[in-house]
């Protein structure tokens, strides 16, 4: 989720996600509240009981503990999805790697989507996001979500991208670059080059990139090995969100429809 819709936006976001229900084959509402919003817990029990879809994502800053307990004991099935960490660098503090001898980084418009695909589904293939956590969503087309977005992404942006001596590409990093940040959205290094420390200087790259004065960039809780590169690197954390999936009752498998459902 962008910087602007966790941090920033002035009030309760609530949109349908069409990529996401064409993608999974279920319908899929988003309900988002900023950490500027203000919004009430009444507000978002609102916004969730006037939703028709199969499941809402919700997400909320971490700070409303007890918000929980009370979607939990609504009509739809509470899944505590994940937890969302946003960090942030004014740029030109970045704490720099020394140069690597030829090597090269730096932003490219033109990647063939092929190789945008396996790079994501390299780095990628793994990782533990929020649709994990919810059987309806399929890990596998999870993933190729990802590589959508990437492609897209790139289509508009293009990538910073790190290459060897050999010119294969090491890292990629997409971005979206706005007037006041500059959010990584999708950064990482292949599985045969991690733990070369090649990943500062995918982001020292990115900082060479930036339109704007600060980078930012999120990722989940429990992922503490990128984290710990972005705390060397220089950023500091800022803001926590909270995902939880608000499930249809009778959806999930072993769990007895709602009165009246139609099918």
């Amino acid at each position: 989720m962008g910087w602007y819709d966790a941090l920033e936006a002035g009030e309760l976001i609530t949109a349908p996600s069409a990529y996401e229900s064409k993608r999974f084959g279920v319908s899929v509402d988003r309900v988002t509240v900023s950490a500027s919003a203000g919004t009430q817990l009444a507000e978002v029990l609102t916004a969730v009981d006037k939703s028709t879809a199969d499941v809402v994502v919700l997400r909320y800053p971490a700070r409303e503990v007890q918000w929980f307990a009370a979607l939990a004991s609504g009509p739809r099935t509470a899944l505590l999805a994940d937890s969302l960490v946003y960090w942030s660098l004014p740029v030109g503090k970045g704490r720099r790697p020394a140069p690597l001898a030829g090597f090269n980084a730096g932003l490219e418009r033109a990647i063939d989507d092929d190789l945008v695909d396996d790079l994501v589904g390299d780095i990628f293939g793994d990782y533990g996001n929020h649709y994990c956590a919810n059987p309806l969503f399929d890990r596998a087309l999870a993933l190729a979500g990802y590589q959508e977005w990437a492609r897209r992404s790139i289509a508009d942006e293009g990538a910073v991208v790190l290459r060897g001596p050999d010119h294969r590409v090491l890292a990629l990093a997409t971005v979206d670059q706005q007037e006041s940040w500059t959010e990584i959205e999708l950064a990482g290094v292949v599985p045969a080059e991690q733990g070369r420390g090649r990943y500062g200087h995918l982001l020292a790259a990115v900082e060479d990139a930036s339109t704007s004065r600060r980078l930012v960039i999120s990722t989940q809780g429990q992922n503490t090995g990128v984290q710990r590169a972005w705390a060397r690197y220089g950023f500091e954390p800022v803001h926590t969100l909270l995902t939880v999936h608000l499930v249809t009752p009778g959806l999930l498998s072993g769990e007895p429809e709602a009165a009246g459902r139609e099918g």
